[in-house]
């Protein structure tokens, strides 16, 4: 494939919000050939440092219902709207796939570049779910830092980190583009001191 096509399957990449996106998700053999594409992250060492949890079907209402329960407790005062827009997170997009950083001891890769590895398993995701016709969002917020629920609820080891889930689905709307930066304003030319 000539390298032009493939930048410019890379510069169309959008997220779609979850509330967006619907059914049909990713059949096996769609998954399956997405997830062939994340397996090519940058992986120093070949330490394979994250895991992937599969949200679907059933699954997707019991992890809102616990979503939703772990806010209640964190914030009693939650009002209904908030818990709602957090439930419709793992209730509408047919799959999530939430990203794991595997962060154990490691005598010669730090921990930086293993959680590195598995944010690249992300916009691999996003990448690859467009490439095969979906929309995805990537998505952190409170839920990916609060150990009980990644814990008790994900079922997360101590030297576990979630990096994000990723919804997966059919776009409802076309997502209009955002402004991007320039990209020769980000770049200097070092200089020796």
């Amino acid at each position: 494939m000539p390298a032009t096509l493939t930048l410019d399957a890379l510069d169309t990449r959008l997220s779609v919000p979850t509330r967006q996106l619907s059914t049909p998700g990713p059949d096996a053999a769609q998954l399956q050939r997405i997830l062939q594409t994340v397996v090519r992250v940058p992986d120093h060492g070949k330490r394979v440092p994250f895991r992937l949890l599969r949200i679907a079907g059933p699954a997707r209402a019991r992890l809102a219902d616990a979503v939703s329960a772990r806010l209640r407790t964190r914030e009693p005062d939650a009002g209904e709207a908030v818990i709602d827009k957090l439930r419709t997170r793992f209730l509408l997009p047919p799959l999530t796939i939430a990203v794991i950083a595997k962060l154990g001891p490691d005598e010669k890769i730090p921990e930086s570049e293993r959680f590195s590895t598995a944010a690249c398993v992300c916009l691999l995701l996003l990448q690859a779910a467009q490439a095969e016709g979906f929309g995805a969002q990537w998505l952190t917020g409170w839920p990916a830092y609060d150990r009980p629920f990644l814990e008790h609820t994900l079922g997360l080891a101590a030297d576990e980190q979630l990096v994000g889930t990723i919804a997966i689905g059919t776009p409802l709307v076309d997502v209009p583009e955002r402004e991007r930066p320039d990209p020769a304003s980000l770049i200097s030319d070092w200089a020796p001191a």
